[in-house]
């Protein structure tokens, strides 16, 4: 059994990650840290998991006790708490902020993105686990720059839902504001759009174009639901090729045919991507669900590649449906 710890375990990613790691079959949670709610039970906080968990959140970190620790934590507290707590060097780490996920000097966090990363996960002791927008966005232009085909700026327009934005209430997220209304925020300046220009630079071998990113707020709890917008000659039939075969290995980003949409992979860790032509602009759609695929279903699919266990164990999940 892979023996686990959570930091930050009283938030929307704290308590998914909890749903799937206690039906996970080689999973088991050793501790769940919280500060604010030590001694409270799990299930208390996260009311979805009665009857299916009965941990107690604890300000303790027994970090002897684990093999592996996830940090739950907001964006700038995993590089703050490293420099103020010692973490075994066996005990492998994958962090979900924001921290670590560019490449410089001293970092040695692999980017948690299995798609273009996976032989490098796998042997990875640190994992930064991509963003949710990050990830939605560049399923849908990975490809494409592997044709070599990001040459001009690219228009992306994404829309989330309110938990992409924390458990912790505030002005733009809380029901009476979100319910009916529509928003953006951080035009063309959102935090995600660097690590996605790295991995295209990463796919491309070089990246001369800008990510045109508008991100907006949706009323809707959960899910990321993205468009694409790429200036190309190629015809649609080879492009179409080149999604597939980038995806034929891929165990959970799958290219559909027919036009996609967000509800088929709410409460899910899949991503669908699809592509239509018009003259020279090809649309990419993209979808994923922003707490699983965007956040901790892809950090247990990390998880389960860098143990060398079965990528899908404890993700088999279905869709809403209708």
């Amino acid at each position: 059994m892979i023996r686990i710890g959570i930091l930050g375990a009283a938030g929307y990613t704290g308590g998914e990650l909890i749903r799937l790691l206690v039906n996970h079959p080689e999973a088991e949670i050793v501790f769940a840290n919280s500060e604010s709610n030590a001694g409270n039970p799990v299930a208390e906080v996260h009311e979805g998991l009665y009857g299916d968990c009965d941990l107690t959140f604890t300000s303790e970190m027994p970090f002897d006790e684990v093999d592996v620790v996830f940090f739950c934590f907001g964006h700038g507290k995993s590089e703050a708490f490293l420099k103020e707590h010692s973490i075994p060097e066996n005990v492998k780490i994958i962090d979900l902020a924001q921290d670590f996920r560019l490449e410089a000097p001293g970092n040695d966090y692999v980017y948690g993105l299995p798609e273009i990363n996976k032989e490098r996960i796998a042997k990875a002791q640190h994992v930064a686990n991509p963003g949710c927008f990050a990830t939605c966005i560049q399923l849908g232009l990975l490809p494409a720059a592997n044709m070599g085909l990001i040459t001009e700026d690219v228009a992306v327009n994404a829309i989330t839902g309110s938990t992409g934005a924390g458990q912790k209430p505030t002005a733009t997220t809380h029901f009476s504001w979100r319910m009916g209304n529509m928003s953006i925020y951080k035009a063309f300046n959102h935090q995600h759009v660097p690590e996605i220009k790295q991995s295209l630079r990463q796919v491309q071998g070089h990246l001369d174009a800008d990510i045109d990113f508008i991100p907006y707020r949706g009323d809707f709890a959960r899910g990321i639901f993205a468009t694409e917008v790429i200036k190309t000659d190629k015809p649609l039939e080879e492009i179409v090729e080149g999604y597939k075969a980038f995806y034929k290995d891929a165990r959970f980003t799958h290219y559909v045919d027919k036009a996609i949409d967000m509800k088929q992979v709410v409460n899910t860790n899949k991503a669908l991507v699809h592509c239509d032509k018009y003259g020279d602009k090809l649309l990419v759609t993209s979808t994923i669900d922003n707490l699983l695929k965007g956040a901790v279903g892809q950090a247990v699919q990390n998880m389960n590649i860098m143990f060398g266990i079965d990528e899908a164990a404890g993700l088999r999940l279905k869709a809403n449906g209708f």
